[in-house]
């Protein structure tokens, strides 16, 4: 099980990324693409990466929109996985 990081760790963590932002437990982030081909393109390129890390994130897709949330179910919170898998999410577009 990962270790959960402190409040400091996740802070300092969260300034480092683009377009996230922490909501409780949770590491957030909201993306708008130009219509749902898009939006699902866009959720396809986070199979690959997912499956590597063996960490996966909760999505919604609401047409163009795809909401991305992050958490270590098992830890109970955030831990560096959601913070890696984040900075791989974001360099997806």
């Amino acid at each position: 099980m990962a270790q959960l990081l402190s409040d400091a760790e996740i802070q300092a963590k969260a300034s480092q990324l683009e377009d996230w932002s922490v909501e409780g437990k949770t590491l957030r982030s909201k993306k708008t693409f130009k219509g749902f081909v898009e939006a699902i393109a866009f959720v396809n390129k986070l199979v690959e990466p997912s499956e590597v890390a063996g960490h996966h994130p909760d999505l919604e897709i609401s047409y163009n929109k795809v909401t991305i949330t992050l958490t270590t179910h098992d830890s109970g919170g955030l831990t560096s996985k959601d913070f890696d898998l984040a900075q791989v999410i974001s360099e997806l577009g």
